[in-house]
C-alpha cells in the first residue's frame, strides 16, 4: 500500500482473475500462455483509466482513523462517511475528485493521492450551477460560450440548473423541417445513430460533420481547460415533442441541424420548441441517467428500468430456434435441441419459438390457424422449462395480414407500401425493408389493434405459452400517412401492444425487436426488455465483433429505460467465446441458438448453472468511460472495455473488436500497436493486487477477450484483510455471491474450529449460488471453513493468498461458507 506523509492515504487493492489459467498470484504472472492463431496483437492499458468505470476498489483512510469498515453502505450517491478520528472516502472510480487544489482524477492515468483534512469538504460536482441560456448568438453552458453561430431562431427552454429543450421556429409551415443549430469543432464526440431503419451503431469523431443523419444520441466532451485533465460532458438528446420526431444530424459545414418530421403530409407545424434536451456533467454515465429521469417527467410517455417489472426469463438461460432451423422449426427439432443442452449440464429453462411456427401464404399470416402441428406435447414439464416465448412481428407477420383471408376481417387489414423519409434513404437498405417496400404490408386497422393482439395473445396463452418477442416495430415510422403521422401510431400501437401483454402474460413477457427508433424507445411504458442490435449473424465473419460494440454502445441510452437484448449466439462457434463473455458482463439475458447436439459445453457451463440459472450482473454493460470516443472497431489500436457490477463485486469484459463497420470502411488493418508506458514497482511486485493508480496490459488478437472480476479488500475485526471473488469457473466469478458480513465467533463455531492455531474469534460470511470451486484473497490462513453448517476442507495459498473451497453440487442453489479466524 501506499502512504503519504502526515495525512497517510491507503489505496485500495484488487484482486484480478486470469480467466484462462485461473492464476490468482501476488507475483507476475508468468504462467499463462494462452494465445489464438491469426489476427494482430492489440495491447492496452487496461487499468490505467478503466477500472475508473467500476464500483469501486477506492479506499482512502486517515492515518488513526479506527472506523468501522463501511463497504457495505457504499451506493452511487453516497461517497462519504466520517468518523470522529477521520474520513473513509467510498465511491465510483470514475467519479473525478478535487479537494483544496489537489486533484484526484479517476480518468487520468497520472492519478495523485488525495490529502483530505477533517476541514475540508468534500465537492462530487465542480461544475458551477448555471443554467443554459442564448447570448449573442452562443448556447453559454455552465456560465461560458460552449456552441457558437446559433441562428436567431432558436429558443433555449430552461428546466434545471443544469439541463434545457432546444428547440426553433420557421416562418413556414410543413410536415418536415430541418433547422441549423451551431458550429462544432475540436471536440471529441459519439453519436448513436441509425444505419438501418431498425438499428443503432456508434460513430465517433470531432466535428459536427462527422454525425450522421438520422443521429438518436449525440454526447461532447469539453475540457475544463488547455491543462486541465477534468472533462465536462454535454449530452443531446433529440426527442419526441407533440406529433412530431426529431434527430440530428451534421452537415459538411461543421453545423449541428435537427431534423423535424411527422411522416404525415397532413400533420404539420412551424415550430418544434422542444426538439432537442441538452443537459451537461461531469460524469457520462450519471449525466445520461440523470437526463432519462428529468424526459420522463418531461414526456410521461416512458419509464425507467428500475420502474418495470422484470420478466423471470432473464435470469434463466434460454435456447432460440431461430439460427438451429431458421423457419423450418418443428415439434421434433424442439425436442431434440433441449435434450441435447440438457444431457450436456446446461438445461435451457426459456424457449424462445422463433419465425416459423405460422402458416404463412405469400409472406401473410393466415389467422386462425392452429400452433405449429404437435406442438401441444407438454414440454415444460418434460424439460423442465420455466418460460416459453413465440414470436411474431407487430403487424403479425413480416407482411401483415393478408387482407383477402376469411380469417382476418375482423381487423380490417389494408395493404400499404412503405414510404421511406429521407433521412433514411441515405442509410443502409436491407433485404426486410425492400420486401415490404415491395409487396406492401397487411396493416391492421390502428382501432382494432388491441382487438387483434388480444386475440393471438390469449390463443398463444391458452397455448401455455408466457410471452412474445416483437419484431419489425419500425415498420410504423413508413406507414403512417394518413394515420396521424409516425409519432401518433407509433404512441397507439405500442399501448395496445401492453395492454395486452398485461392482460394475456403474468410475468411482462415481452422482447422488443427491430424497435431502435426514438418513436419506439420513447414509447416503452411497460416493457423491460428490446433489442440493442442489428442480428447475430453466424455466417458472415465481418459482423461478429462490430455486434459485441453496437450492443455496448447502444446500451448508453437503451440501458436507462429498458434490458438490451444481447440476442442469440452459437456456443460451437469461431467467435463463440467471445459472444459468451459480452453476455456475461452484459447483464442481459443468455440464449443460444445451436443445432441439437453442437454445442461447447466448456464454454455453456462457464455461463449457465447446473440448474439452468445464470449469475447476470445488476445493470446494462457499457463501455468504459476511456473508450467513450474511440472506436474500437476500426481505429486499429483499442480495445472494448465492457464494465458492470453485481452485488458485491465488479466485473470488466475486454474484447478485441476491431474489424469494419457497415459501409464505408476506415479500417487501419492489422496494426501492431505499442505496449503502454512502464508499470510502477508496486504493480510489478504484486501482479493481482492492484493500487488505484496502477495499470494492467492487455494484449489480444482480433476476436479475442478476457475477463476481470474487481473485488474490494475489506478490513475485518481491524486485522483481517478479505476479499471475495466468487466462484472462479465462471465468466462472470462475482455474480455468484449475494452477501459478504463478518461477526464475532459464535460459540459452536468455535467449538468446531479445532485447529492447532487456536479457537476462532472471528467469522467471515460469504453467501452465494452455484457450485464448483469459490476462491477468495485471504491475508491469512483461517482455522477453519464450513459450508451450511458442515465443515469442508479448503486449500490455502499463503504466497498468493488464495483461499479456494470446492462446493458440492449439492449446494448449488444456495450455501453460506463461514471462514472461520
Amino acid at each position: 500500500m501506499n502512504s503519504r506523509v502526515s495525512h497517510v492515504c491507503t489505496v485500495q487493492i484488487i484482486h484480478i482473475v486470469c480467466r484462462h489459467c485461473m492464476y490468482h498470484d501476488r507475483v507476475p504472472h508468468t504462467t499463462c500462455n494462452y494465445s489464438s492463431p491469426g489476427g494482430t496483437w492489440v495491447k492496452e492499458d487496461v487499468f490505467a483509466r478503466t477500472c475508473s468505470d467500476i464500483w469501486q476498489v477506492v479506499r482512502r483512510r486517515i492515518k488513526g482513523s479506527r472506523g468501522r469498515d463501511a463497504a457495505d453502505d457504499v451506493a452511487h450517491q453516497k461517497p462519504l462517511e466520517g468518523w470522529k478520528n477521520g474520513l473513509w472516502i467510498y465511491g465510483l472510480v470514475d467519479w473525478s475528485l478535487q479537494v483544496g487544489g489537489l486533484a484526484a482524477a479517476a480518468g487520468s492515468r497520472h492519478r495523485r493521492s488525495l490529502l483530505l483534512t477533517r476541514n475540508q469538504k468534500w465537492r462530487q460536482h465542480m461544475l458551477l450551477a448555471t443554467t443554459p441560456f442564448l447570448k449573442d448568438g452562443n448556447l453559454c453552458i455552465n456560465g461560458k460560450d460552449a456552441l457558437t453561430g446559433v441562428l436567431q431562431n432558436i429558443v433555449v427552454t430552461p428546466l434545471t440548473d443544469t439541463a434545457a429543450f432546444v428547440g426553433a421556429t420557421s416562418s413556414q409551415t410543413s410536415s418536415r423541417h430541418v433547422f441549423k443549430l451551431w458550429v462544432i469543432k475540436d471536440v471529441r464526440l459519439l453519436c448513436l445513430f441509425r444505419f438501418k431503419l431498425w438499428w443503432m451503431i456508434p460513430r465517433t469523431g470531432s466535428s459536427a460533420s462527422d454525425i450522421p443523419l438520422e443521429t438518436q444520441m449525440l454526447l461532447l466532451e469539453a475540457k475544463q481547460g488547455p491543462a486541465s485533465h477534468r472533462s465536462t460532458y454535454i449530452l443531446f438528446l433529440p426527442v419526441l415533442d407533440d406529433n412530431f420526431r426529431i434527430s440530428l444530424q451534421g452537415n459538411s459545414s461543421d453545423e449541428l441541424e435537427f431534423c423535424v418530421e411527422s411522416g404525415d403530409p397532413a400533420m404539420v407545424t412551424s415550430q418544434s420548441l422542444k426538439a432537442i434536451f441538452v443537459n451537461y456533467g461531469d460524469n457520462p454515465f450519471d449525466l445520461v441517467k440523470d437526463s432519462m429521469m428529468i424526459l420522463e417527467k418531461q414526456l410521461g410517455t416512458f419509464a425507467l428500468r428500475e420502474t418495470k417489472q422484470m420478466p423471470g426469463m432473464l435470469d434463466w438461460f434460454g435456447w432460440c430456434t431461430w439460427d438451429a432451423f431458421y423457419s423450418d422449426v418443428d415439434p421434433q427439432g424442439i425436442k431434440e435441441g433441449l435434450m441435447s443442452l440438457s444431457q450436456g449440464g446446461t438445461p435451457a429453462k426459456f424457449l424462445l419459438i422463433d419465425d416459423g411456427w405460422q402458416d404463412t401464404v405469400n409472406e401473410f399470416l393466415e389467422q386462425g390457424e392452429p400452433f405449429i402441428d404437435g406442438l401441444q406435447f407438454d414440454i415444460k414439464s418434460t424439460f423442465n422449462l420455466k418460460y416459453i416465448y413465440a414470436w411474431h412481428a407487430l403487424h403479425g407477420y413480416w407482411g401483415g395480414l393478408d387482407p383477402n383471408a376469411v380469417g382476418t376481417k375482423t381487423y380490417d387489414p389494408r395493404l400499404r407500401y412503405p414510404i421511406l423519409s429521407p433521412v433514411y434513404l441515405a442509410n443502409m437498405r436491407d433485404i426486410a425493408m425492400d420486401s415490404m417496400g415491395k409487396y406492401g404490408v397487411g396493416v391492421v386497422d390502428p382501432d382494432t389493434m388491441s382487438q387483434f393482439y388480444d386475440d393471438l395473445h390469449e390463443y398463444l396463452a391458452s397455448q401455455d405459452v408466457d410471452g412474445v418477442k416483437v419484431d419489425a416495430q419500425n415498420i410504423l415510422e413508413t406507414i403512417s400517412e394518413g394515420l396521424g403521422g409516425r409519432v401518433s401510431l407509433a404512441r397507439q400501437v405500442q399501448q395496445a401492444l401492453e395492454r395486452s401483454i398485461a392482460a394475456n402474460f403474468s410475468d411482462n413477457g415481452i422482447i422488443c425487436c427491430m424497435a431502435q427508433s426514438t418513436d419506439s424507445i420513447y414509447h416503452l411504458k411497460q416493457s423491460a426488455i428490446s433489442r440493442a442490435s442489428d442480428d447475430f449473424f453466424p455466417k458472415e465473419p465481418a459482423t461478429w465483433a462490430q455486434h459485441v460494440a453496437a450492443v455496448a454502445f447502444n446500451s448508453i441510452l437503451l440501458g436507462e429505460l429498458v434490458v438490451p437484448d444481447w440476442d442469440m449466439f452459437y456456443s460451437l462457434h469461431d467467435a463463440a467465446e467471445f459472444h459468451a463473455v459480452a453476455r456475461a458482463v452484459g447483464g442481459c439475458g443468455v440464449y443460444v441458438s445451436d443445432k441439437p447436439g453442437q454445442h461447447d459445453f466448456k464454454i455453456l457451463q462457464r455461463l449457465v448453472l447446473p440448474d439452468g440459472s445464470l449469475l447476470r450482473a445488476k445493470y446494462a454493460g457499457r463501455p468504459s468511460r476511456d473508450c467513450l470516443f474511440t472506436d474500437p472497431v476500426t481505429d486499429g489500436k483499442s480495445l472494448l472495455k465492457i464494465w458492470n457490477l453485481n452485488k458485491c463485486t465488479g466485473v470488466i469484459g475486454i474484447l478485441n473488436c476491431q474489424g469494419s463497420w457497415p459501409g464505408p470502411s476506415t479500417n487501419k488493418g492489422d496494426q501492431t500497436v505499442p505496449a503502454p508506458s512502464s508499470l510502477d514497482s508496486l504493480f510489478l511486485q504484486n501482479r493481482w493486487c492492484l493500487p488505484m493508480e496502477g495499470s494492467l496490459n492487455v494484449a489480444l488478437k482480433p476476436l479475442e477477450c478476457d475477463v476481470f472480476t474487481v473485488s474490494p479488500i475489506k478490513v475485518y475485526n481491524e486485522e483481517i484483510e478479505f476479499a471475495a471473488i466468487g466462484l472462479m469457473n465462471m465468466y462472470n466469478s462475482g455474480g455468484a455471491l449475494e452477501s459478504v458480513e463478518g461477526s464475532a465467533a459464535t460459540a459452536t463455531a468455535t467449538a468446531t474450529a479445532a485447529d492447532t492455531s487456536g479457537s476462532s474469534k472471528y467469522t467471515i460470511h460469504v453467501k452465494g449460488r452455484g457450485a464448483v470451486c469459490f476462491g477468495a484473497y485471504s491475508d491469512r490462513k483461517p482455522i477453519s471453513c464450513s459450508i451450511n453448517m458442515k465443515d469442508e476442507d479448503f486449500n490455502f495459498n499463503a504466497q498468493q493468498n488464495l483461499l479456494t473451497i470446492t462446493i458440492p453440487p449439492t449446494f448449488n442453489s444456495s450455501w453460506n461458507i463461514a471462514i472461520c479466524h
